[in-house]
């Protein structure tokens, strides 16, 4: 199937959705951000409700509430918020490597429960097609809450997504992946806001340098650079500016990663089988 008739595919499941009222798991990402322009054309025309609900949480980056905020605003829907600390009632103070579940399941229980006092039927969210290809233990919370994935029911994956976004003009088309920020560390670390938010400072610095897609990887003592490898020059070139800022923030050893930015890279060795029954 190509691109035109999975965007046509998408286009009419949202439409069907529309007409009982929907809920879009909204957190400023590419994904969510199509879903939500979609849902929101299809329930005016239809007559229908459209909201956005994003979780309020200290395992995202710092600044992306306001950012789904402005987002939303801008295309119209109405945005209700919910909050949660994950760390305490998710169960997952130890980055379990069934986290993602444990997290999923938490989030969209309290989401369902919240569109259950509005009476909408349908909570979307938005994974996509690439994401059924790698670990994300998450989606089998997804399936056993009901949640309603139409990016990968439709067979969209991410550039399809960012080229369909880009069509309907929303600004966040090319915007980098924002993972929580659990996944900075290794399975089995004793995870804490503040260690959390050492590893945000830190991302944010290096983007300060205009670089696209970072993650700084915690392993101890050691902070573990990971930038696209056409940003391999940068570092080096501002590498006692950025050792410096980083051990500030309490690493005592800096080093880039050769292997360069990827998705996922915490997951090595888990294996990577159809999440979807896992």
């Amino acid at each position: 199937m190509d691109a035109g008739m999975k965007a046509e595919k998408l286009r009419k499941m949202i439409r069907q959705y529309a007409h009982q009222g929907v809920m879009v798991a909204f957190s400023g990402g590419v994904d969510s951000a199509l879903l939500l322009k979609l849902a929101y054309m299809a329930a005016r025309e239809a007559g229908g409700q459209a909201y956005a609900v994003t979780v309020h949480t200290r395992l995202h980056p710092a600044g992306e509430m306001e950012a789904a905020e402005k987002l939303c605003r801008e295309i119209g829907a109405r945005h209700l918020r919910v909050s949660i600390d994950e760390l305490e009632e998710a169960g997952i103070l130890d980055n379990p490597v069934e986290r993602c579940y444990l997290c999923k399941k938490s989030l969209f229980t309290k989401i369902k429960e919240l569109a259950a006092t509005l009476q909408i039927p349908v909570i979307m969210e938005g994974t996509n097609q690439d994401d059924l290809q790698v670990y994300r233990p998450g989606i089998r919370a997804l399936g056993e809450l009901g949640i309603v994935s139409p990016l990968a029911e439709a067979g969209m994956g991410k550039e399809e997504v960012r080229k369909l976004a880009e069509e309907y003009g929303l600004p966040v088309a090319a915007k980098p992946s924002l993972p929580c920020l659990a996944t900075r560390f290794p399975y089995g670390t004793r995870l804490t806001y503040e260690k959390m938010k050492k590893a945000d400072e830190g991302e944010n610095f290096l983007k300060g340098f205009g670089l696209h897609n970072v993650r700084l990887r915690v392993h101890g003592e050691i902070a573990r650079l990971e930038v696209d490898e056409g940003d391999f020059s940068t570092i080096l070139l501002y590498r006692k500016e950025i050792t410096a800022k980083l051990k500030s923030l309490g690493y005592l050893y800096v080093a880039l990663d050769l292997e360069g930015f990827r998705s996922g890279s915490m997951d090595v060795g888990l294996g990577t089988e159809n999440t979807m029954k896992s």
